[in-house]
Parts: C-alpha cells; structure tokens; sequence
C-alpha cells in the first residue's frame, strides 16, 4: 500500500531564537544542516518514488541530502510553504504576545482565524498542503512511498486533514521538531483513507500488526 512521509525541515537560525517564520524565506543553520544529512540517510532506505518539496529556502536544503542519495528529481511546489502571517512574521513569542496577545491566543484554537491581518487559516493552509499531496501521489504506484517535505504548521493542518479529523482537534497534534518526520500508510480497512504510522519521529517505522488489522477467525 502507499505510505506519505511527511518530513518537516531542519533547523533554521529564526526556530533556535523560537521567532516565527511563516513563509519568510530563511536558510538553515549548521545544525539543521546536519540534520538533513542525517534524517536523508534513513528516509532513503524507505526507497522513495517520488519527493515533493515546498519552494522555500530551508526546504530546498534540507531535501538536497535526499536527492543526492537517491537520485531523483524533485517537485517543487509553493502549496507546501508554511501559513502565512504577514506582521507576525520574524516576532519572537514574547514579542508576539506583547503587541497581539489576544489575537494569539484566538488564532491558537480557531481555525478558521487568519494568523496576522493578512496570512492565512490554518483550513486554507490545509487545503492547498493536501491539493500538492494529491498532485503526487497521482506520480507514484500502488506500493510507492511519496516523501513531503513542508514546515511544522502546514505539515500538522495537512496530516489532520488527511486523517479526517476535526478541525478543532488538528491541535492535539503535538509541534513537529525539526528534521522530523511522520507516516502515513494507505488505510484499506474501514474509515479515513489514511491512517498515522509514526508521528514527530527520528527513526525509521517497523511493521507491527494491530489487533484490528487480524481477520477476525485469527484473533
């Protein structure tokens, strides 16, 4: 069955000050650098068929380790950039809550509130995050792995859709830690047409049958 492994990037100078980035367009530091190389040197013994990668700088870097292991091209897609959020762009989290206090603390749970008076809800994020998805997987066969590699806010909004959860639980998601990733397995069985394999992970995903997943005259 088809697998999604959906790859947050590594760590930029702006995540180590804990400032907001938003789709302002910032490099990786030395650390998310090795990151990359490390997490790149796992993901590729998941032999992926194809990668789809948001046009940002942080991005492009942390996919390039990936692409020199397994030689394949990239798609770069602009659906995959993180939310937009125009004047809370660069603010640190006390300057954030110091100049917009109230309306951070709405954004945090309505998702359907813009984050800054010109970015984006985190619905409209998980719109055009799952539209890019689904560009891909239309590229890879039955059995393929397609890697995704996006930011932490539209990584969450895309997997809560693709999951079929209620918007209003897409917060129970924990944050995404740089250079992690999560997996998404093809759901044959009953319910959403995907299911959640490993989540915010470091390392690779082993095959564990779960009891629901036994033919009932097996169990």
């Amino acid at each position: 069955m088809r697998r999604i492994v959906i790859w947050r990037h590594g760590r930029t100078a702006w995540n180590a000050e804990h400032r907001f980035q938003g789709q302002t367009d910032i490099p990786l530091d030395d650390i998310g650098l090795a990151q990359a190389r490390r997490a790149a040197a796992m993901l590729a013994s998941l032999e992926p068929s194809a990668i789809l990668c948001s046009d940002l700088q942080r991005t492009r870097q942390t996919v390039e380790p990936l692409v020199e292991l397994t030689g394949l091209d990239v798609t770069y897609d602009e659906g995959l950039r993180e939310t937009a959020a125009g004047e809370w762009e660069g603010l640190t989290r006390p300057e954030l809550l110091e100049r917009f206090g109230d309306a951070i603390s709405r954004w945090v749970v309505d998702v359907d509130m813009k984050a800054g008076t010109t970015g984006e809800t985190r619905l409209e994020v998980a719109d055009r995050v799952v539209a890019a998805i689904d560009r891909g997987l239309a590229k890879i066969p039955d059995d393929g792995v397609l890697v995704v590699v996006t930011h932490g806010g539209s990584a969450r909004a895309g997997i809560g859709r693709l999951l079929e959860l209620p918007p209003a639980n897409w917060a129970a998601l924990g944050v995404l830690t740089n250079c992690s990733w999560s997996v998404l397995l093809q759901n044959e069985q009953r319910g959403p047409a995907w299911r959640l394999q490993e989540y915010n992970a470091g390392s690779l995903p082993e095959p564990v049958p779960l009891d629901g997943d036994w033919p009932a005259d097996d169990r």
